[in-house]
């Protein structure tokens, strides 16, 4: 699988399920709305009431499941970091462009974005035969 193909099969997705670490080390899930830069990065967002929120304000680790069609998934593991909600970047245009609704959000109490850098992905394909597993490690 290239990055290409891989940046697509993440890019026709528009939820994936996030994990970060809870107060007591434990892991917390959350369902989110995400889209994906051509640097493979992941934005999402979230209230500051939420638990992610406490969550990555205290450990910036996660980890993300995409895709659930067939057995085709993307494990994907990173670092979160809290961008601007008020000043709108190139990550809010990516943001929005998959979500044209995003731009409401803005009024939202609270509303938080994060960008995700890939540190490891894992695209497995076991409608494959022979399954076909890809692996990458970032620095």
């Amino acid at each position: 699988m290239t990055r290409e193909e891989l940046l697509a099969f993440i890019d026709q997705r528009r939820l994936g399920v996030l994990t970060t670490i809870g107060p007591s080390g434990g892991p917390q899930a959350a369902l989110v709305g995400i889209a994906i830069t051509l640097e493979l990065e992941l934005i999402f967002d979230t209230v500051q009431k939420s638990r992610k929120a406490a969550n990555l304000a205290r450990e910036p680790r996660v980890a993300l499941v995409l895709g659930w069609e067939g057995e085709q998934t993307v494990q994907y593991e990173g670092l979160a970091r809290r961008i601007s909600s008020t000043e709108l970047g190139p990550y809010h245009e990516v943001y929005f462009r998959k979500f044209p609704d995003g731009p409401d959000r803005l009024k939202w109490e609270g509303i938080q974005y994060y960008v995700v850098t890939p540190k490891w992905i894992r695209y497995s394909d076991y409608d494959a035969a022979p399954p076909l597993i890809v692996e990458q490690t970032f620095s």
